[in-house]
């Protein structure tokens, strides 16, 4: 099995890369859109703010052949900034055309005053819908969070997992073979390792 991190100029590559290989699976980290070609599964991971993001993929060709990549049924995670890059528009730093695979929006996170930003640490995630990215995971799980800001997404059915912080968020998401998680699973201990390992299996029977 291989797997391509995709390297647009934010997050941390290594420590996914490490996690995925613990999962048993052969790992490229590239930032050429052409090393797709090599592999049949990606991640997007990322960590900063949304028009950055954005401005990196356009820049290096990742817009097109992710496009190009999710309409060919192929598996795509989204982490962190990489799951909120999914979306139709994002707003932080300034309104923002997103990959638009997945239906929605990027906003700040809405909380209560005694609540800080960005929201920091473990919490959990609450199941919305059965789904092979949740086997052997239980709902109520804790995972582990850095954001400031939250994928609203416009149709229910595309809504795997949700996290409270004051208020509900989405914090897992699919649409056909494009997911996201807004948490980081290389962070998150033995649910964090097995959601990869559900990732890398589901496109295992997807690609075969």
């Amino acid at each position: 099995m291989s797997v391509l991190i995709i390297d647009y100029g934010l997050g941390n590559l290594s420590s996914v890369a490490r996690s995925v290989e613990k999962c048993g699976a052969e790992v490229m980290i590239s930032d050429n859109p052409q090393a797709l070609k090599q592999v049949d599964r990606a991640i997007l991971p990322g960590v900063g703010a949304f028009a950055d993001g954005m401005k990196n993929l356009r820049e290096r060709g990742w817009e097109v052949a992710l496009k190009n990549w999710a309409e060919e049924k192929m598996p795509l995670l989204g982490i962190c900034l990489g799951m909120q890059l999914l979306a139709e528009i994002g707003h932080e730093v300034k309104k923002t055309p997103g990959l638009g695979l997945i239906p929605g929006e990027v906003t700040l996170l809405d909380v209560a005053p005694e609540q800080r930003l960005p929201h920091v640490g473990w919490n959990e995630v609450i199941f919305q819908q059965a789904d092979p990215l949740f086997a052997n995971i239980f709902t109520g799980n804790d995972f582990y969070f850095v954001h400031s800001f939250h994928f609203k997404v416009t149709h229910q059915e595309h809504v795997l997992g949700t996290t409270d912080y004051g208020k509900p968020f989405v914090s897992v998401v699919r649409r056909e073979n494009v997911f996201g998680v807004q948490f980081h699973p290389e962070k998150s201990s033995r649910p964090g390792f097995q959601l990869l390992k559900n990732f890398l299996q589901f496109a295992i029977a997807k690609s075969v």
